[in-house]
C-alpha cells in the first residue's frame, strides 16, 4: 500500500458538497488513525481495509486500538483518574477491550450477568467493577457480591432485602449507590433520555422513593451506602443536564448525611454516562477536558452552597470511548435508481449487511457518515439510501445521503462510528451471521472475535 498521507478537517456541514469532499475523511467522525493513500485506499491503524476485507471478508468491524486507548488516557486525565471513570462495557465488550480498559487504569460498569462474567474472565479487578440493572436475580448478586466488586447500584426496594440476604448468607458487606431519578430533561431521543421519572430504571427523587431507598440501604444488614447514581440520557454534549442533576441530587445528599447511620465513606457521586460522538461530519466532537472541567466545578460550587463536603464525581462513558474508534466495512451489492410518482429519482445501495449488524438507524432514527474506502470516486453527487440486505423495508442505514453515482458493486463502504451499540445489540435475523471485530494496530490486524459460523447456530439446536 501507498504511503498514507494526512486528512484535512472538513468543514461542519450535514451534507458533503462536492464529490472531492466526500472523498476526504472526515477526522472527527472516523478513528484518529484512518488516512487515505495516494492511490485512494484507506487504511487505519496503519493497515489497509481493503486488504482486511479480503482476508476476513465483509461486513466486518473494524477497531482501532490506539485510538480507544486514547480516549481512555483523556476521559483519565480530565476526570481526576481512572479510578473515577467506569467504562460502561454495554457499548462494547470483549476480554480484549476489558483487557485495554484495565491496562489504562479505568474501572468497569456491568449491567448484565453476562457482561460480569467476560470482565471476570479477562481478568479485570473486581474491585474496580459496578453493577448495573433494574432486574439483578439473586444468581447475579450472588456472583457480583462473591467476586468482590465495588458497588452494586440499587435499583428498586425489592433488590435492597435481596442483596441484604445475599451479603448476610456470604458473610461479607457490600458498598452500593442508590439510582436517582432526578427529573432532568436532556436533549435527546425519548427512547435514550433515561432521569424522566415515568420509567423503569431507579427511584424517583421528587416522590420521596429516592430517600426511602437511601434510608432503608442504611437500615439494612450487610450494606453500606456509598452515595448517590443518576443517568440523564445518552448524546449528550455538554454539562447542563449533568450539572442540574446533582444540584437536585445534592438535596437528598444532605439529608443523608445528618441520617445517624450515614457512615465517613458516603462520598460517591455517580453521574453516570451518555456523552455524546461526531456521527456525521456536521456535528462536533466531544471537547472531553472541557466538559469535566465544567462539570466539577459546578458541582464543588453546588456542594459549597449546599454546605456539604464536595463528593467524588464517577463517570461512565461507553459511547464516547469505543464509538468512534471503529468502523463497519461492507462490501456493494445491489445498485439501483428508484423513481417516485413525482418523478423523484433516488439511488438504492445495498450491502452485505444492515439491520441485523446495526439496528440503530431502525431503532432510534441514528444517522451516520459513509464512505468509499477502496478507491476515490469521481461521479456527481445523487441522492442515495445506503440499505442492509435483510427482508425489511426498513432496514437503511443511512437514510439520505449524497453519493457520487460511479459508486458500483464491489466496491468497499466504511461506516463510521460504529463501536458502540452495534455489535453489542447485533442479532442474527434473517440468519446473517454476526461479523467478526477486527483491531488493528501499528501496522498489523488480529481477530479480536471471530465471524460467527452456521455450525456454531446448528449446534445449539436440540
Amino acid at each position: 500500500m501507498d504511503p498514507v498521507t494526512a486528512q484535512q478537517p472538513t468543514p461542519l456541514r450535514r451534507r458533503t458538497a462536492t464529490t472531492e469532499e466526500f472523498n476526504l475523511i472526515p477526522a472527527h467522525v472516523f478513528p484518529r488513525t484512518t488516512r487515505r493513500a495516494e492511490n485512494g485506499e484507506v487504511a487505519i491503524g496503519g493497515v489497509s481495509l481493503p486488504e482486511l476485507a479480503a482476508t476476513h471478508g465483509t461486513p466486518s468491524f473494524v477497531m482501532d486500538e490506539a485510538d480507544f486507548r486514547s480516549r481512555c488516557r483523556e476521559m483519565a486525565e480530565a476526570f481526576g483518574g481512572g479510578e473515577r471513570v467506569h467504562y460502561a462495557s454495554k457499548a462494547f465488550i470483549s476480554t480484549a477491550v476489558c483487557r485495554w480498559v484495565a491496562e489504562e487504569g479505568l474501572s468497569l460498569d456491568v449491567a448484565s450477568l453476562g457482561e460480569l462474567r467476560i470482565a471476570l474472565h479477562a481478568d479485570f479487578p473486581a474491585e474496580r467493577i459496578t453493577v448495573h440493572g433494574n432486574n439483578k436475580n439473586e444468581e447475579f448478586l450472588r456472583a457480583a457480591v462473591e467476586a468482590g466488586v465495588e458497588l452494586i447500584v440499587i435499583d428498586s426496594l425489592q433488590e435492597i432485602a435481596e442483596l441484604s440476604r445475599v451479603a448476610r448468607d456470604l458473610g461479607t458487606t457490600q458498598d452500593v449507590l442508590v439510582r436517582v431519578t432526578p427529573g432532568v430533561h436532556v436533549d435527546t431521543h425519548e427512547f435514550i433520555a433515561t432521569s424522566h421519572e415515568d420509567q423503569k430504571f431507579g427511584f424517583s427523587l421528587a416522590s420521596g422513593k429516592a430517600k426511602q431507598a437511601a434510608e432503608e440501604c442504611l437500615a439494612a444488614d450487610g450494606l453500606v451506602l456509598r452515595g448517590l447514581h443518576c443517568h440523564v440520557g445518552s448524546q449528550v454534549f455538554d454539562a447542563d443536564g449533568f450539572v442540574l442533576a446533582a444540584e437536585r441530587l445534592l438535596g437528598l445528599w444532605k439529608q443523608l448525611l445528618s441520617h445517624e447511620a450515614t457512615g465517613a465513606d458516603f462520598n460517591v457521586l455517580d453521574l453516570g454516562g451518555g456523552y455524546g460522538i461526531a456521527y456525521t461530519p456536521d456535528q462536533e466532537a466531544l471537547d472531553v477536558a472541557s466538559v469535566a472541567r465544567n462539570l466539577l466545578a459546578k458541582v464543588a460550587e453546588a456542594a459549597e452552597e449546599a454546605g456539604v463536603p464536595t463528593p467524588i464525581v464517577n463517570v461512565e462513558p461507553g459511547r464516547a470511548i469505543a464509538g468512534p474508534a471503529m468502523v463497519t466495512i461492507y462490501r456493494v451489492g445491489t445498485v439501483k435508481d428508484v423513481e417516485t410518482s413525482d418523478h423523484t429519482v433516488r439511488r438504492y445501495v445495498s450491502v452485505d449487511g444492515g439491520m441485523s449488524d446495526n439496528i440503530r438507524p431502525a431503532l432510534y432514527q441514528a444517522e451516520y457518515d459513509v464512505r468509499v474506502v477502496n478507491r476515490e470516486v469521481s461521479g456527481t453527487l445523487v441522492p442515495t439510501r445506503i440499505v442492509g440486505s435483510h427482508c425489511e423495508s426498513g432496514d437503511i442505514l443511512i437514510n439520505d445521503v449524497p453519493v457520487p453515482d460511479d459508486v458500483a458493486p464491489g466496491d468497499l463502504l466504511a461506516i463510521a462510528a460504529t463501536g458502540a451499540y452495534c455489535y453489542s445489540m447485533s442479532s442474527r435475523y434473517n440468519m446473517f451471521l454476526r461479523p467478526p471485530v477486527i483491531t488493528v494496530a501499528d501496522g498489523q490486524d488480529r481477530v479480536m472475535i471471530r465471524r460467527e459460523r452456521l455450525e456454531d447456530i446448528l449446534a445449539l439446536e436440540g
